[in-house]
């Protein structure tokens, strides 16, 4: 169960990221390049850490469609950006492929 914990941080922590990485401006602006490169090193240290405990496989499935997931629904409410039909079919297929490989790793 710490092991997701940690995974839930370092999901979050991509999500911040990810979305700071936008605002840097190419690593113009101060304040969101140190956020966002705050935000990816409390990632992937968590990640690690969900790592002692989460098979690669689970982990890293859970981590990028999560991530994907999260980070289209913030681009789409945050930022502005459209979405359309093939985008949340990809989606729809991104979690079909995440149960799958949740279901039935060994």
């Amino acid at each position: 169960m710490k092991g997701y914990f940690y995974l839930a941080i370092a999901i979050i922590g991509e999500i911040i990221g990810t979305n700071f990485l936008k605002a840097t401006n190419n690593f113009h602006v101060f304040l969101p390049s140190l956020i966002c490169i705050a935000s990816y090193c409390i990632c992937f240290y968590s990640l690690t850490l969900a790592l002692d405990s989460i098979p690669l496989n689970i982990a890293y499935a859970l981590w990028g469609a999560l991530g994907i997931i999260l980070i289209t629904a913030t681009s789409y409410f945050i930022w502005k950006e459209p979405l359309n039909l093939p985008t949340l079919i990809g989606l729809i297929l991104i979690i079909v492929g995440t149960v799958l490989v949740q279901m039935y790793h060994s």
